[in-house]
């Protein structure tokens, strides 16, 4: 089984087989740990992802399971995050480094890295209640697993399109919104929502990819391109946010000033970047790509 829709099939049961893998996994990698700990949260928590998004998908038709179950995932993943909320601040001080403008700049920005992994390894050590998280999470798996033998759709054909157009053209409008936002703000908000809508429609991307692999490819090339440089600029927001909280983890005042430069710098450029990628990802309406999708659906089940 595969994170695709298999037109044809009985919806619910094509439903239920993508989501009851994605939790088996999160509960394997948990358990086995093949890249030891850390790198088994990080990837149980894109499982948790990829559950999320095709629980939006068919949110108009399950509201209250939606609801539900997509407050059950996130709460998992909050619960699995400090660490690698840490780690990523860590990488994201390297990725500046980077792109340092001159050698005085590398220096600051080298000072930051060592403070910011010193501060990951301690949250790390003194994070002695891990193996507690991972076995509630793993129970959490469990639970949700039963709750999705319990949902079940309108398996007709009529209305199996009608449930995916629609939950497409949301998507989309949300992600519009979003773009129309960022368009007209340098806040941090507007860019992190049309993050979390651009992430979707890449995984929806994914789920529809047998209606036509090469296209559906192509796009999630381009979307994933968008969903990196907004990771990137909201990872530099949490990371602003953190140095305002605790300015010593900066340095001194020149370090801090090389910092600060870097990243106005760095947000400017993603900025633009983003605006482009948005403008190429979503350049269809809603309407007209969802009914692509209905028409791509309806003739791949004849």
């Amino acid at each position: 089984m595969t994170y695709a829709f298999r037109p044809g099939r009985p919806f619910t049961d094509d439903f239920r087989a993508i989501a009851a893998e994605q939790l088996t996994q999160a509960v394997m990698t948990l358990e086995d740990r093949p890249q030891g700990l850390h790198e088994a949260i990080h990837e149980a928590r894109k499982n948790f992802k990829r559950l999320r998004s095709l629980y939006r998908l068919v949110a108009a038709d399950a509201p209250q399971f939606q609801k539900h179950e997509n407050a059950r995932i996130r709460d998992m993943a909050r619960n699995l995050s400090i660490v690698r909320d840490a780690a990523a601040l860590v990488e994201n001080a390297h990725y500046l480094k980077a792109a340092a403008c001159n050698e005085e700049e590398e220096r600051a920005l080298t000072h930051v890295c060592e403070r910011l992994t010193t501060r990951r390894d301690r949250i790390a050590a003194v994070e002695t209640d891990i193996e507690d998280r991972v076995a509630g999470t793993i129970v959490n798996c469990e639970q949700a697993l039963q709750a999705l033998a319990h949902i079940s759709f309108d398996d007709r054909r009529s209305k199996t399109v009608a449930r995916l157009t629609k939950g497409w053209r949301r998507t989309l409008r949300r992600a519009a919104r979003a773009r129309e936002a960022c368009g007209s703000s340098t806040e941090a908000y507007p860019f992190h929502e049309l993050r979390k809508r651009a992430q979707d429609y890449r995984m929806h991307l994914g789920l529809m990819r047998e209606l036509w692999p090469s296209a559906m490819q192509a796009k999630r090339n381009e979307t994933k391109m968008l969903v990196d440089a907004l990771g990137h600029l909201n990872d530099l927001a949490v990371l602003t946010q953190l140095i305002n909280e605790e300015p010593g983890l900066a340095g001194n005042s020149q370090d801090q000033a090389h910092l600060i430069a870097a990243v106005i710098a760095r947000q400017q450029t993603l900025r633009e970047d983003v605006l482009s990628l948005a403008a190429t990802v979503f350049q269809e309406q809603p309407d007209d790509e969802s009914r692509t999708i209905r028409l791509l659906w309806l003739k791949a089940v004849h």
